[in-house]
């Protein structure tokens, strides 16, 4: 352990003799710790904000698309998008009712609106659905109430609206309640503002914008009466399997099975997951391009110290000092000269992490720090392992008469 804390004591004391040449040599180091930990964290963060938004959505939930949007191998299809494809219909959406596993099912019918209301004009996702959309996707009501099934089959037209929507167009959300609101030249009356959900995030969708209405009150908007989404909840975890198969063997006595998908929340996570995966993988690689580029800088550096040094090599062998302590020594100053730059690196990631989160879902994940340090100790060993070599292997004569 002495000798260790010798070795290391030593090559500090030379590394600190000339602290620019140092730093300059670290910085590539450095620079690639801090992009592999950043942009691990960026990926990290984003996918932990997606999954969220999923989660946010509810349990146990089965989604029927009017298209292929993943393939059998995950990822998505080729023909993915909600885009076109088959529209669902009432006939689905009662024969999807008979289902005994499905505790709630949800028709839906989606299109972007401008909404107007108090002199003022904004623009929302439309959401013409019946009365079980807000127990299925855990939609909590703050002011008001939820639409109700009566008030579906008597097509009243009331609306339910998000916290956001309703500030933007009557100043607070509680006095939203009772006001009306036009939809392309329809008046809803507002009965309803949801607590926020949150999302909006990178282009995704903010939940706290959304208007909800009766489907059967908005086939003015709606005048195909079709749905382009139909949401089923299992009763519980277990069925869902069941619920899933059902739901096919259903939709299959109407549609090609190639026509439609039925999927499960995990699917879109775990599909998500495997995108990411891949992200991560590509940016540690963008990073390592970074390391080892900062690795050859502190071989090169190393090289150049070994020759000016060979004089004073060649009197410390000559005083005593072996082969495997020059080798150690100068294995030394290779490793420290990386993990400096990998602390410090370190460090800058750390407080970036710290600084952009209060903007973006960056995550701060151990386990790639960690990676990050052991990988920069591996460096300097791996880029200093030559010039050490050349070092202990001069010849003490040699090195003494060097000039």
């Amino acid at each position: 352990m002495a000798y260790f804390l010798f070795i290391v004591k030593s090559a500090l004391k030379d590394l600190f003799k000339n602290k620019m040449r140092t730093f300059l040599t670290s910085l590539g180091i450095l620079i690639g710790v801090a992009s592999v930990v950043l942009l691990l964290a960026f990926g990290m963060g984003l996918k932990t904000y997606i999954k969220g938004q999923f989660d946010s959505l509810g349990t146990n939930l089965i989604f029927v698309l009017p298209r292929k949007v993943f393939s059998q191998g995950g990822g998505f299809s080729s023909s993915g998008g909600l885009g076109g494809g088959i529209r669902f219909d009432e006939k689905d959406y009662f024969s999807l009712k008979r289902i005994r596993e499905a505790e709630f099912v949800v028709p839906a019918f989606t299109k972007s609106v401008k909404i107007e209301a108090n002199g003022k004009t904004e623009y929302s996702t439309f959401y013409a659905t019946n009365d079980e959309i807000f127990q299925a996707r855990n939609l909590t009501i703050k002011y008001g109430s939820v639409i109700t099934k009566t008030e579906v089959e008597k097509r009243n037209k009331v609306i339910v609206i998000g916290p956001k929507l309703a500030e933007k167009l009557f100043g607070s959300a509680e006095y939203a309640l009772g006001n009306t609101v036009r939809i392309d030249s329809q008046a809803f009356k507002v009965i309803g503002v949801l607590e926020a959900k949150g999302g909006g995030g990178f282009g995704g969708p903010d939940f706290d914008t959304f208007a909800y209405a009766s489907y059967k009150s908005a086939y003015s908007i709606n005048p195909n009466k079709t749905f382009s989404t139909m949401l089923l909840k299992a009763k519980n975890e277990e069925t869902i399997p069941i619920l899933k198969a059902r739901t096919i063997e259903v939709l299959k006595k109407r549609y090609k099975e190639d026509d439609f998908q039925v999927a499960e929340s995990t699917e879109f996570i775990n599909t998500i997951s495997s995108i990411f995966s891949v992200l991560n993988m590509f940016l540690v690689a963008i990073g390592a391009i970074s390391l080892i580029v900062g690795g050859v800088g502190i071989m090169n550096i190393m090289y150049v110290s070994v020759t000016e040094r060979i004089k004073e090599i060649g009197i410390r062998r000559a005083l005593g000092a072996t082969r495997r302590d020059i080798l150690f020594q100068f294995l030394a100053e290779s490793v420290l000269l990386s993990l400096i730059g990998g602390f410090i690196g370190l460090l800058i990631a750390t407080g970036l992490i710290l600084l952009i989160r209060r903007f973006f879902p960056a995550a701060i994940d151990i386990t790639s720090m960690l990676v990050a340090i052991g990988t920069s100790s591996f460096i300097g060993i791996f880029f200093g392992v030559f010039p050490a070599r050349k070092a202990a292997n001069l010849s003490p004569m040699d090195a003494i008469r060097y000039e």
